[in-house]
């Protein structure tokens, strides 16, 4: 009577060994899991210039990304969407921002208050989720400076043409003089000659 119980439980170990690994292997192809990828975390520009927040999720599910705006100022949410779905802008960034299927989103013409970190949150719709984070620096073009040297520059370069001319001007004109004075002392010389042989 034994032997038939220790068989039973060794089928036992086998059936429930193969469920564990059939659970296993169901829980495996199920849809879950997601993986992003942030290329360029730190990112430089100037006032008024667009910038491409780039970043690469895959999931097996559907996504649902948002992105978040934390500075200074407070904490903005830029936009939100589901992958092939809906695409929900806050008010503050309306046509200011382009989305992209693989998560990443372009500002266009950033200004000071652009500067800080910008948060992503890619949701599976298993309720798995995943973030990454962009730190982005805005440096503001000093035109005024950049106006004053061109200025500068340009009314320098004026003078030195206009020196230039007149010590051009100044050279001809002496050698102008420098003619007539000979002409004119060759002249009176013949003439004191004249006079001198007239005289005798």
């Amino acid at each position: 009577l034994m032997r038939p119980l220790q068989g039973c439980r060794g089928r036992g170990v086998v059936v429930g060994t193969v469920t564990l690994c059939l659970a296993a292997g169901w829980a495996l192809q199920t849809p879950g899991g997601v993986t992003l990828v942030v290329p360029q975390s730190n990112i430089n520009a100037t006032v008024a210039q667009n910038i491409l927040l780039s970043v690469e999720y895959s999931c097996r599910g559907v996504a649902t990304i948002e992105w978040k705006h934390v500075s200074s100022w407070g904490t903005t949410k830029i936009v939100e969407w589901k992958s092939g779905n809906y695409v929900n802008v806050s008010t503050v960034y309306k046509d200011r921002v382009t989305t992209f299927e693989n998560g990443s989103i372009q500002l266009l013409n950033v200004g000071m208050r652009d500067a800080g970190y910008y948060f992503i949150t890619v949701t599976e719709e298993h309720g798995t989720n995943t973030y990454g984070t962009i730190i982005v620096n805005v440096y503001e073009v000093i035109y005024e400076d950049l106006h004053f040297v061109a200025v500068l520059f340009a009314f320098l370069a004026a003078v030195s043409a206009i020196l230039i001319c007149f010590m051009w001007l100044c050279n001809k004109s002496l050698h102008l003089f420098q003619k007539k004075t000979t002409h004119k002392l060759t002249a009176s010389t013949t003439e004191e000659i004249e006079l001198e042989t007239i005289e005798c």
